[in-house]
């Protein structure tokens, strides 16, 4: 459970596809956060996986970091 302030962290760097329903998820990860008055942050997002998201305008949606030591 996630509560007011935290941050959750999805490193991706071992995502070799993500097709909608990979999206879908992320976006109710991001749901789940904001309801707990939290941040979700994406990180290593692989580079076909970036493309797509700003094709369908999600990259000003969720925010990235190469890394987790980044955050």
């Amino acid at each position: 459970m996630l509560h007011r302030g935290q941050c959750l962290v999805l490193d991706l760097s071992g995502l070799e596809f993500c097709d909608s329903t990979g999206i879908t998820a992320l976006l109710a990860a991001r749901r789940h956060t904001l309801a707990a008055d939290a941040e979700l942050v994406l990180t290593a997002v692989p580079p076909d996986l970036e493309r797509v998201l700003a094709v369908v305008g999600l990259e000003r949606v969720f925010t990235f970091r190469a890394t987790a030591e980044d955050e």
